[in-house]
């Protein structure tokens, strides 16, 4: 649940040919693949800074995210980053450095608020021309690590929860995001933008969210590693929600080492998210601690086999990565079911319905009154009066059913949540591991991506990412292998606050098999 003009036609003209990716400094490679140790060695030895390596990455933008392939993943960069930067080039040169992220670019989702001069839509043109009153902990964190936000990226418009047949990647005011393994391919949402920026070499990490799929989805989409936290270990003030029991924020890296340094970033208590309370001595503000290249022996994995089955040759990918982790040590128990799959589906959507409703209609009331709406109601209404703009593809009736919910006491709403709860955890993901004696469960992420049908809508092959979603678990996606050049995600999936180990058995999978490759801004006839 997880730019192009709406006026424009969908799909660019076919690009046949890899663009260009030369570059006048050999010692940034025209920054594909860079990681964060990479980029602080380039600023520590003098041969970068902090402002040069935002030009850098402003030149590949532009040659390559709204011309060329136009991939379409950035909404709005950052006035300021260039000014930013150059502050932190002095400080640097006068304290030395923060920490690892200090004047490395990060792009984040546009549902999370910044009080600087871009804006923060969640996609909708509704929401155009305001500006947040106060940076969401997000925000906060991230400069307070020294970081350089760069811009916003597209999403699915309101984080895909308007509508029952949308496009991935499209909202009203970024239109369709565009996958760069194969244009004409959908990168998944709703944090597409943050997964295609990372996977086509426009920041080295990015920030995303999810609900149920929105942050594990497209990373598989585009090859990327992406975690889904336990829900409260990253705060939630300042993002546009959909569910305070299953939103959370999360890293999106081509690495599992780069995301573990922004998930230890972005962790901490805030008084604005009780949720944080539970992550006191739970959380960590150094992941990368947990990095172990031999992180597999010993390891006890389960098989959540019922995931399967809905492609052989991501049937065939996965069997491929259960030899890697025998071969590497680990104890693979096979099947390792959850019992409980399946049967909390409808009640995780009628929790979502009640919940959109009123978070929605709170987070409004924080924007101040000089926002355009201040109630999912108002949004509704927004949408009906620009139809043409808003609504040019796909309806809005998911807003509909979520605005006939009534309160949060309503007890409609108090079964569903207790039977999401009970049969994601305790009767769930908690039962098979304290049965089966594991340290996590394994599943394919997904299918290969599907051709963007801003008309039909998503075409969903398979997933796996409900369980930890509704239990609010953690969920680690890495890449697993291609297939005809699409790429195919892995998930890690485990207990609450188990992020430490869900690091360890992801980093040693990803260094054991290296599947991760740039991206060829391929058409569909160039796919092999």
């Amino acid at each position: 649940m997880g730019s192009l003009s709406v006026g424009l036609a969908p799909l660019l003209p076919l690009i046949k040919t890899r663009p260009s990716t030369s570059s006048s400094n050999p010692a940034l490679a025209d920054l594909e693949e860079v990681t964060i140790a990479e980029l602080q060695n380039e600023m520590k030895s003098g041969r970068n800074s902090a402002r040069s390596i935002v030009e850098k990455y402003l030149t590949r933008i532009a040659r390559l995210d709204k011309r060329g392939p136009a991939v379409n993943s950035i909404i709005e960069l950052n006035p300021d980053a260039l000014s930013i930067a150059e502050a932190l080039d002095r400080e640097r040169k006068a304290k030395g450095a923060r920490g690892p992220l200090h004047g490395i670019p990060v792009l984040i989702k546009d549902n999370i608020d910044t009080a600087d001069r871009m804006n923060t839509t969640a996609g909708s043109l509704a929401l155009m021309g305001t500006i947040a009153p106060r940076d969401s902990f997000v925000a906060q964190k991230l400069r307070e690590a020294g970081a350089v936000i760069l811009g916003k990226t597209n999403l699915s418009e309101w984080a895909n929860f308007r509508s029952t047949h949308s496009s991935s990647g499209w909202s009203g005011r970024g239109g369709q995001t565009r996958n760069p393994y194969a244009i004409e391919r959908n990168p998944c949402g709703s944090s597409s933008g943050s997964a295609v920026a990372v996977a086509a070499n426009f920041c080295v990490v990015a920030v995303g969210t999810e609900t149920d799929g929105s942050i594990v989805c497209p990373s598989s989409a585009n090859a990327i590693v992406g975690i889904k936290p336990t829900v409260g270990l990253i705060s939630r003030a300042g993002i546009i929600p959909i569910s305070h029991t299953q939103d959370t924020a999360g890293p999106m890296a081509r690495t599992v080492t780069d995301a573990a340094i922004l998930l230890g970033a972005l962790t901490g208590v805030d008084a604005r998210d009780t949720a944080t309370a539970a992550s006191q001595d739970k959380s960590f503000t150094d992941y990368t601690k947990f990095l172990d290249v031999n992180g597999l022996r010993g390891a006890r994995i389960g098989v959540a086999r019922k995931f399967f089955g809905f492609n052989e040759k991501v049937d065939k990918l996965m069997t491929d990565a259960i030899d890697v982790m025998k071969r590497s040590g680990a104890e693979v128990v096979d099947p390792a079911d959850i019992e409980t799959t399946g049967k909390f589906d409808d009640s995780e959507f009628e929790v979502l319905l009640y919940e959109f409703k009123a978070d929605l209609n709170a987070y409004l009331a924080t924007r101040g009154p000089n926002v355009p709406i201040h109630t999912l109601k108002e949004a509704i209404e927004f949408n009906e009066k620009n139809r043409e703009r808003e609504m040019p593809y796909f309806g809005q009736e998911i807003f509909l059913r979520s605005e006939a919910k009534g309160p949060l006491t309503d007890k409609a709403y108090l079964d569903a949540l207790e039977k999401d709860q009970r049969m994601s955890r305790t009767e769930g993901i908690d039962a098979t591991m304290n049965k089966n004696r594991l340290d996590a469960l394994i599943a394919p992420t997904g299918g290969p991506p599907w051709t963007t049908d801003l008309i039909n809508g998503d075409h969903f092959s398979g997933s796996s990412s409900t369980p930890p979603a509704v239990a609010g678990y953690p969920n680690i996606n890495v890449p697993v292998g291609y297939i005809h050049g699409l790429s195919v995600g892995i998930s890690f999936f485990g207990r609450a606050y188990s992020e430490p180990t869900l690091i360890k058995l992801a980093y040693a999978f990803e260094q054991a098999t290296k599947f991760r490759k740039s991206p060829q801004f391929l058409t569909e006839s160039n796919l092999r």
